[in-house]
């Protein structure tokens, strides 16, 4: 059995037998995994931290057949403060639901990886509003995955939108249009102020570091929330029961 050392994020666990699990793991250099992680459950079991939901952490993995081991791990971060807030918990949860769904196994995703940490640290730390922390990690996911929509000016007649009250993006093509040309062109518009447009070209255009330096309130915010969400939704084309969780909390 030969074995390697990886950085990991849990993104799905299920019990097998009566003490171990079978993980979904994000690693840092090797993409996602599936990794047995025997004994767990057991109590006392020097990797049960590590074999959580959420829990990030320096993993020795042992390699067999095409199949990996957890043998040891280290946590490094386990973003206890999501436990404390279940609107926060229900969102990370689909954080980690999109990941499994957009992510390949053994197809390195680093940037995955960054930007999965760093908005899960911000859910736990309480840093930013939900809904902006939902909106940037959808979008710069999609982006990641070559979904990057067209948002410099309208795709109909090239207009920058400059003062634009209103515009739309397409969900199916990605594309962005001024009111006139979305009533032709788009086949799934979906309605843009100038603040959530102004957000979206801030999402898609900042570097990794500051994707999440920006503010948004009010209309605008939910403009830019659904817009986001229902590109990711229409990309990966499935829904998410941590979604719709995270959505009953906030009734």
């Amino acid at each position: 059995m030969t074995s390697l050392v990886v950085r990991g994020l849990v993104l799905r666990e299920a019990g097998y037998g009566e003490s171990s699990k079978m993980l979904t793991v994000l690693t840092d250099a090797k993409g996602k995994l599936s990794v047995s992680a025997k004994g767990a459950l057991r109590k006392n079991s020097r990797i049960a931290a590590a074999s959580q939901l959420f829990a990030f952490s320096e993993m020795t993995l042992g390699e067999s057949r095409d199949r990996y081991y957890l043998n040891d791990a280290s946590t490094i971060e386990l973003f206890d403060g999501l436990k404390a807030d279940l609107r926060a918990y229900s969102l990370g949860a689909y954080f980690l639901e999109l990941l499994d769904a957009a992510c390949q196994e053994e197809a390195e995703e680093p940037e995955a990886l960054t930007l999965a940490l760093n908005a899960l640290w911000l859910l736990s730390a309480g840093k930013k509003s939900l809904g902006l922390i939902k909106s940037v990690f959808e979008l710069r996911l999609m982006c990641l995955l070559g979904y990057m929509p067209e948002t410099s000016a309208c795709s109909g007649c090239g207009s920058g939108l400059e003062g634009a009250s209103a515009s739309f993006i397409d969900l199916r093509g990605g594309e962005l249009y001024c009111p006139d040309c979305a009533s032709k062109r788009a086949a799934r518009p979906r309605l843009l102020c100038a603040a959530s447009l102004a957000a979206i070209r801030h999402i898609t255009g900042s570097a990794p570091e500051k994707a999440f330096s920006f503010s948004i309130r009010g209309e605008a915010e939910k403009r830019l929330s659904q817009a986001c969400e229902d590109y990711a939704a229409e990309r990966l084309e499935r829904t998410f029961p941590a979604l719709e969780y995270y959505k009953k909390t906030l009734k």
